[in-house]
């Protein structure tokens, strides 16, 4: 399998993405993560966010998400913003709304747990990933989207 390559990121589906991650070294990732196609691949995964929601799973759920992502190179963050409300998702990459729950990590266990590449119990409970607000919404993520399993 070819390595993940953010220069074609956009022009392939949710699974070989996760087979992409799964098969690149830590150490790469943590480099393209770091690098300046940091803001293109964020944007591609939250642009695709709401294709992957799960209307039926969510009832009537209301909520707003904050996924801040540490370690910009320039020593920032980066934040989006998760709108569940009325059956639907949209994100944004300007927070507008105060989260329900607030989620922040690193971009390297961001595109782990999102590929399923990793235990988010494990990773809340070594402080890899910190969660602030609902943590019953944390747990029910995995529902709310269908992400793909590699």
């Amino acid at each position: 399998m070819a390595e993940f390559d953010p220069a074609t990121f956009s022009s392939v589906d949710p699974d070989t993405f996760v087979q992409l991650v799964r098969g690149t070294s830590d150490a790469r990732l943590k480099e393209i993560m770091s690098g300046p196609s940091r803001r293109q691949v964020l944007d591609e995964i939250f642009r695709r966010f709401p294709d992957l929601f799960r209307p039926e799973k969510a009832g009537d759920t209301e909520a707003v998400l904050h996924w801040t992502l540490t370690d910009r190179p320039d020593g920032g963050v980066d934040t989006y913003e998760v709108v569940i409300s009325g059956g639907r998702c949209t994100t944004s990459g300007t927070p507008a709304h105060e989260p329900r729950l607030a989620l922040t990590m690193a971009p390297l266990h961001f595109l782990r747990l999102i590929t399923g590449s990793a235990n988010p119990v494990m990773m809340f409970m070594t402080g890899k990933v910190k969660a602030k607000g609902d943590l019953g919404l944390a747990a029910d993520m995995a529902n709310l989207f269908d992400l793909p399993k590699g």
